[in-house]
């Protein structure tokens, strides 16, 4: 090696060394953008210096970049765009949360959104045209070529949520009376292939699936070998409206990476690989525990505006439930006005009843959505929740009676309490139950609606347990 040799490979680690220090000044150790530079990209941005700011952002990986958009305020993404226009990529399109990606594309020329639009696979571009108004939506297809726009429209035309907008048209088909060799040849040489697939799918006269072949198996198959001879007949077929819940329970359940989608006629039209399935997977598993609470998209990227209306609605429900519950309450006001310890008492019932239904709730709901409570076992998750609430009951009310009966001298008043938490308990496990499962056999997300009905359930029974068995025993 000559002495030139040795300084360029010197001049090399410096320049990584330096590159190393630069990134590390960028990203902190759980590998998310540093305060310290995000606030001198906004620095930049105020200061009008967008040559700095495209310098600073133009080394970041396109997935960093859309976490930068998501971490400065919503006033400064347009201007943020517009200085790392050539940066924009579809790479980075595709990693913006919805909310971010849906202002960006508002702040873009019709022409610029189609030019992103096709570089994307096709379930991401539908993912970022899907929200547009129908006007301005229009008018990013008229910009795209025509076959981009075809496909896009096709998409655009089923369902929200559902296969047909979740899958990619990107595939490999090849029809069945192939050989391994044809179909090497035909990869090597095709040159409108899908950029990534992992398995092959063949298909008969009518371009209906009959098999699949996973790339390992055509690399170690002898080439004169029939690909019928090799391919896996038992295949996933995902129907094009499956809604997209579904699907992830058919790859979960089946141990899938890829999956043949199916029009009406069951021709194959797309398909859906487990990259996808994972972010359905994170999005509906969020989805749900944000319905419970009534919190609504629960993303902090989301319009203030719409996250107001959204919370108020269910708080103005809750608030109906709640006067509900004092009504109840309103009932012994004498026996209140007699025995003050009972105003102070009942809310012991109510509240561990609500706190009961709620964790029942939350594990019907996710049984629900998993498909692990079915019409097969129905009857068995009722008694099965019947008696953890039956046991729960009992242990809380021999507690409390016991508690409430020495610390007050009065243990006709620690039996009443033992009593109505027991039932209260008893209605909660059997509200936690029986509300979800009624509202999914009425086609009724049990996770948006549930909550409301379990906790006025709760409530109203565990008030009128306790008074009603308080003025029942002659204790007020």
């Amino acid at each position: 090696m000559t002495p030139d040799d040795l300084v360029s490979l010197h001049s090399d680690a410096a320049e990584d060394a330096a590159t190393e220090v630069r990134v590390d000044e960028r990203l902190d150790e759980e590998n998310t953008l540093t305060k310290k530079f995000v606030r001198r990209v906004r620095d930049a941005l105020e200061a009008g210096e967008t040559g700095q700011v495209y310098d600073l952002v133009e080394p970041l990986h396109p997935a960093d970049v859309a976490d930068l958009f998501e971490l400065i305020e919503a006033d400064e993404r347009p201007a943020l765009a517009k200085a790392i226009s050539d940066l924009m990529s579809g790479e980075v399109f595709a990693e913006l949360n919805d909310h971010v990606r849906e202002l960006l594309v508002e702040s873009l020329p019709a022409g610029a959104v189609a030019d992103i639009a096709e570089q994307l696979d096709t379930d991401d571009a539908v993912a970022m045209l899907e929200d547009l108004d129908e006007d301005d939506q229009q008018a990013v297809l008229a910009e795209m070529e025509p076959e981009d726009r075809a496909a896009i429209e096709t998409a655009l035309s089923y369902p929200e949520e559902s296969a047909g907008r979740l899958m990619s048209r990107d595939f490999v088909a090849v029809p069945e009376h192939m050989t391994v060799g044809g179909l090497i040849d035909f990869l090597r040489e095709g040159h409108d292939l899908a950029n990534e697939f992992w398995e092959i799918f063949i298909v008969d006269a009518r371009h209906h699936p009959v098999g699949t072949c996973a790339l390992s198996w055509i690399l170690r198959a002898p080439r004169s070998i029939a690909l019928t001879d090799v391919m896996a007949r038992e295949q996933t077929l995902i129907p094009v409206t499956m809604d997209q819940e579904e699907v992830a329970l058919r790859f979960q359940k089946y141990a899938l990476i890829s999956a043949a989608v199916v029009d009406e006629d069951g021709r194959l039209v797309g398909q859906i690989t487990v990259d996808d399935v994972v972010h359905i997977i994170q999005e509906e598993a969020g989805e749900d525990a944000l319905l419970l609470s009534g919190a609504g998209d629960g993303d902090i990227n989301e319009p203030i505006k719409y996250t107001i209306r959204t919370r108020l609605t269910w708080l103005v429900v809750n608030l109906g439930t709640a006067v509900i519950a004092s009504s109840v309450v309103g009932l012994f006001q004498g026996a209140i006005a007699k025995f003050a310890l009972l105003a102070v008492l009942m809310p012991i019932v109510s509240g561990m009843g609500g706190n009961a239904g709620t964790q029942t709730l939350a594990v019907v709901v996710r049984a629900l959505a998993t498909n692990q409570i079915t019409s097969s076992n129905t009857w068995r998750m009722i008694i099965r929740e019947f008696s953890i609430a039956s046991a729960n009951g009992l242990s809380l009310g021999i507690m409390i009676g016991t508690g409430v009966g020495l610390i007050f001298a009065n243990p006709l008043l620690g039996m009443v309490i033992a009593a109505a938490m027991l039932i209260n308990n008893l209605v909660a496990g059997l509200a936690g139950i029986l509300v979800p499962v009624t509202l999914d056999k009425l086609k009724i997300d049990p996770a948006v609606s549930s909550a409301v009905f379990v906790t006025m359930a709760t409530d109203v029974m565990g008030f009128f347990s306790f008074l009603g068995l308080a003025v029942l025993t002659g204790l007020a």
